[in-house]
């Protein structure tokens, strides 16, 4: 496969991800009403882990000894993305609103271009940083319905902060996500699912579950959190991360929003102008910030040439 064919499946696997994040958010917001953060983390990864080896088995063929060299960063990984990320993020949709959280959750792509340019000596192009602008813009124009000045006006309480913590956690991971570059995908998945699995086991004990009291919904929730946004997004994203960098992976993040939108239509609800010119100002943002748009130029321009 050609580098531009492989960049374009990058992007359509970081589109798969974020669609699947978008429901764990849907999710976590009723589940959490239940559920704790520590027992909807740990049981979603559990899961997970009977999908995750077999397919590492049958894809991947995972070398023991390159495991048990690398097992600090792989612990690493999974107490930041895996334990860390989550636990904040439910926490935080326990507290706060769903339009406070995604408010926080559009500084992931700054925050990990940042931490990309700063740490890992990555380029951002002119282009690129007006991309990353022109998504979060559209990111706000969505959650704030076309008033921008509503920004200025929001209080932000517990739950800001932890979602705060949790954009900070997830741009750590997506950084050390390079460091696994020679353990295949699924593998690390699954790796660092087992480890964080041992790590919240002790602490399960000290926070006690009420099976009676869990109700159907709660439980598909955390089957879907299983299956997709545990197995999907992360296999999905770390192969991704393969082909292009972390601070061009991070701004997908902000498709996020426009997908919970989507999702909000299909559910029956309005869809407002403001959340349509938001959601084409991330698509357009994301483009430019890739590098899609100068790909189809220089091919329409092969073309035409």
């Amino acid at each position: 496969m050609t580098h531009t064919g492989s960049k374009q499946k990058a992007w359509l696997f970081l589109i798969l991800t974020n669609l699947f994040w978008a429901g764990n958010y849907l999710f976590g917001k009723y589940v959490i009403v239940e559920v704790s953060p520590l027992w909807i983390t740990l049981s979603r990864w559990f899961l997970a882990l009977f999908l995750l080896w077999p397919l590492a088995l049958w894809r991947e063929k995972p070398d023991v000894r390159q495991l048990r060299q690398s097992w600090g960063v792989l612990l690493l990984l999974g107490l930041l993305g895996l334990c860390g990320y989550n636990l904040l993020l439910y926490a935080a949709l326990f507290y706060t609103s769903a339009t406070n959280a995604a408010l926080v959750s559009a500084l992931s792509p700054a925050t990990i271009a940042l931490f990309s340019a700063c740490l890992l000596r990555e380029h951002l192009s002119v282009a690129k940083l007006g991309g990353l602008l022109l998504s979060v813009v559209g990111v706000l124009f969505i959650i704030t319905d076309g008033n921008l000045l509503l920004i200025f006006q929001t209080s932000y309480n517990r739950g800001d902060l932890l979602m705060l913590a949790s954009v900070l956690v997830w741009t750590i991971y997506s950084i050390l996500g390079k460091k696994t570059g020679s353990i295949p995908p699924i593998t690390a998945t699954a790796a660092s699912a087992t480890l964080s699995v041992l790590v919240m086991l002790p602490l399960a004990w000290f926070d006690p579950l009420d099976l009676a009291h869990i109700s159907t919904l709660a439980l598909s929730g955390i089957l879907y959190m299983a299956v997709f946004p545990s197995v999907g997004s992360y296999m999905l994203w770390n192969v991704a991360l393969r082909t292009v960098s972390a601070s061009q992976a991070g701004v997908s993040i902000n498709l996020i929003p426009v997908f919970t939108v989507l999702f909000g239509f299909v559910l029956g609800e309005d869809v407002t102008l403001a959340q349509i010119v938001g959601g084409l100002l991330v698509f357009l943002g994301v483009s430019m910030t890739t590098g899609l748009l100068g790909q189809r130029r220089q091919k329409k321009a092969s073309v035409e040439g």
